[in-house]
C-alpha cells in the first residue's frame, strides 16, 4: 500500500489506518489473542497506521500484535503509532506518555495528542498537558504532537497554532457527532475547517467516516466524502479480517464498484464511556427501545430495536454506534 506524509511532519502513513478502540473493552471486548490477531492482520495486509489512546486500554493488544517486529525508530516497515490522553495537567500527560511507552515496549512514539478537545475553555484548561507534549517532542521521545476533536471551532483554532503538527477531526457526510461550540455542527463547516488546516501544512487524519457504523451501508459514499476533502489518512475501527480486506481494497483501488456491505446483523449500541445521559436518543426513538439504565445512561433493548438509526443523529457526543 502506498504511503503519504502527514503534512509537514516527517511521518509517512498509509491512506487508511486501524482505529484500535473497536477491539477493546468499551466495544467488542475481544480476548487478547483474538484482538491481537486482528491488529497483526491489518499490519500484514499493508496497513501501517494505528490509532489508540490511554482511555481505550488497548496497548496490550498492540504489544502482542507487533511482537517480533523491528520497532526501532528508523525501520521503514515499523507501524506508525498514535496515542492520546484526556487529562489536563503536565504530570498526568507525562504519566500517560510513560504508560504508552512501557506498555508497548517502545522508546519513541510517533504521534501523541490531546484527546477529544472540546469548545472553550477546554484548550486553555489543557495548557499543562500541551506543554508536556511539546517538551517530549523536543526530547525526541514523540515525533509529532496534536489534537483529536469533534469540534469545528477547535479545528479552526488549531490552524493558527504553529506548534500543532497533527489534527484528528471527526468528519462524515451526515454530520453525525460533529459539534460547534456547545451545539451541533455541520459537515460542510467541518470540511472547510479541515481544508484550512491542510492549507496551513497540518497533518490531518480523519475519524468516524462511517459515523460509528451508522453510515456503513453507504460504504463508498462515506469513504469518498472524507477522502475528497483531502485528508492524508482515514482511521477506521474494524473488528474482523473481512472488514480489513474491504478497506484495503478500497485504498488500493480494487474494491468492486458495486460493493455494499452486509449490515443485516449489525445492532445499535451505546458506548457507556461516552454517553452523558442527556436523553436525546430516548426522546427520538420511535419504538421506545432506548431506556435509562441503573447508571442513568442510555441503553438499548435489542428485542424491540428497529435498527432504524434515527437515534444516532441526535446524540451530541457520538456515543451511538452500530456493529
Amino acid at each position: 500500500m502506498r504511503s503519504i506524509t502527514l503534512g509537514q511532519s516527517n511521518i509517512s502513513v498509509t491512506p487508511v489506518g486501524l482505529g484500535v478502540l473497536t477491539i477493546g473493552g468499551t466495544q467488542l471486548d475481544l480476548p487478547l489473542e483474538e484482538g491481537a490477531r486482528i491488529v497483526r492482520y491489518a499490519y500484514d495486509r499493508g496497513i501501517r497506521f494505528f490509532d489508540t489512546a490511554q482511555y481505550y486500554e488497548t496497548y496490550l493488544y498492540m504489544r502482542e500484535a507487533f511482537r517480533g517486529l523491528d520497532m526501532s525508530k528508523g525501520n521503514p516497515d515499523r507501524p506508525v503509532i498514535a496515542s492520546k490522553c484526556l487529562d489536563e495537567s503536565y504530570e498526568a500527560m507525562e504519566k500517560a506518555i510513560g504508560e504508552c511507552l512501557e506498555a508497548l515496549d517502545l522508546d519513541y512514539v510517533d504521534i501523541f495528542k490531546l484527546h477529544e478537545v472540546r469548545h472553550d475553555p477546554d484548550w486553555e484548561n489543557r495548557a499543562g498537558a500541551w506543554q508536556c507534549l511539546l517538551d517530549y517532542k523536543a526530547k525526541g521521545i514523540i515525533g509529532a504532537v496534536g489534537v483529536s476533536t469533534h469540534h469545528i471551532d477547535v479545528v479552526r483554532r488549531l490552524a493558527d497554532v504553529p506548534e500543532c503538527d497533527i489534527i484528528f477531526p471527526l468528519i462524515n457526510y451526515a454530520g453525525l457527532g460533529i459539534r460547534e461550540g456547545a451545539g451541533p455542527g455541520r459537515a460542510e463547516d467541518m470540511a472547510d475547517a479541515i481544508r484550512l488546516c491542510l492549507a496551513r501544512g497540518k497533518g490531518v487524519y480523519a475519524m468516524k467516516a462511517f459515523g460509528g457504523g451508522n453510515l456503513s451501508g453507504n460504504y463508498r459514499k462515506a469513504l469518498d466524502y472524507v477522502r475528497e476533502i483531502g485528508v492524508h489518512s482515514i482511521m477506521v475501527g474494524m473488528g474482523s479480517t473481512e472488514e480489513i480486506d474491504r478497506l484495503c481494497e478500497y485504498a488500493e483501488g480494487t474494491l468492486p464498484a458495486e460493493y455494499v456491505p452486509d449490515i443485516s446483523k449489525k445492532r445499535i449500541h451505546i458506548d457507556q464511556g461516552d454517553c452523558e445521559g442527556c436523553g436525546a436518543c430516548i426522546d427520538r426513538c420511535p419504538n421506545k427501545a432506548i431506556f435509562r439504565n441503573d447508571q442513568g445512561l442510555a441503553d438499548v433493548d435489542h428485542q424491540i430495536c428497529l435498527t432504524c438509526g434515527y437515534c444516532a443523529p441526535v446524540c451530541p457526543v457520538r456515543a451511538i454506534i452500530m456493529w
